[in-house]
């Protein structure tokens, strides 16, 4: 029997006995962890994720993978270069076995992600919108009787302008050409009000110190130079 499951933004196809590489897990080698996120088991269909089904798996080892070398050139006036490398954490895990039932109660550990926050638990508190009401029809006025003598016109009152509509909020900004940004840390991103690049550039010191803290980054912020990043994107 085969599965679909969902982790890191990624979908992967998986069998017993299988071994595969995933975005890092928050677990040890040797631990075993269980992917709830399931969208297909063998011939059953998710709409959108197989209920009370999950893929157990052993962390063999934390890994990085192939380094790539990202080279940005500008030809300004006060032309740039910059060449950077970057090597992705990695999990290397064994599928041990495949659940089409009962994953709620397997007492496993979830699998969880880098940044400490599983998917499912970001998308089940992200706020839902409120349907919105139908607007009610006006009732029609009862007409009133003409009046018996022919009154003089009066004339129009002049229509008062219409208030402008409030400026619409600048959209947000794709934060995953950010290197190091992925899906995930852009939805906590913007839980946490951040949505553009010239945000991310004005933040202090301190500023940065808090997000490490609230993201359990522990310096990545300084490391993969987010700030001036941001800056170089928010000029466009």
């Amino acid at each position: 029997m085969f599965a679909v499951l969902k982790t890191g933004g990624k979908q992967y196809k998986v069998a017993s006995g299988d071994v595969l590489r995933v975005e890092k897990l928050d677990a040890a080698a040797g631990e075993t962890v269980q992917f709830n996120e399931i969208l297909m088991v063998g011939d059953q269909v998710g709409a959108p994720l197989v209920a009370d089904a999950g893929v157990q798996a052993e962390v063999i080892d934390q890994i990085k993978g192939v380094k790539t070398i990202n080279f940005v050139k500008r030809r300004r006036k006060h032309s740039s270069k910059r060449t950077k490398g970057h090597r992705q954490q990695l999990t290397l895990l064994k599928v041990t076995e495949i659940l089409a039932k009962g994953a709620g109660k397997s007492g496993v550990k979830a699998a969880i992600n880098g940044a400490g926050v599983s998917v499912a638990a970001l998308d089940a508190a992200a706020p839902k919108k409120a349907a919105k009401k139908p607007a009610k029809k006006a009732e029609p006025k009862a007409e009133k009787p003409a009046p018996k003598k022919e009154a003089a016109p009066k004339k129009a009152a002049p229509k008062k302008a219409a208030p402008k509509k409030a400026a619409a909020k600048a959209e947000a900004d794709d934060l995953t050409r950010i290197s190091g940004v992925g899906p995930v840390i852009v939805k906590k991103l913007h839980d946490l009000g951040v949505t553009t690049f010239a945000e991310i550039a004005a933040w202090s010191k301190d500023d940065i110190a808090a997000m490490d803290e609230k993201l359990n980054f522990k310096g990545r912020i300084d490391r993969d130079e987010w700030l001036k990043q941001a800056k170089e994107l928010a000029k466009g």
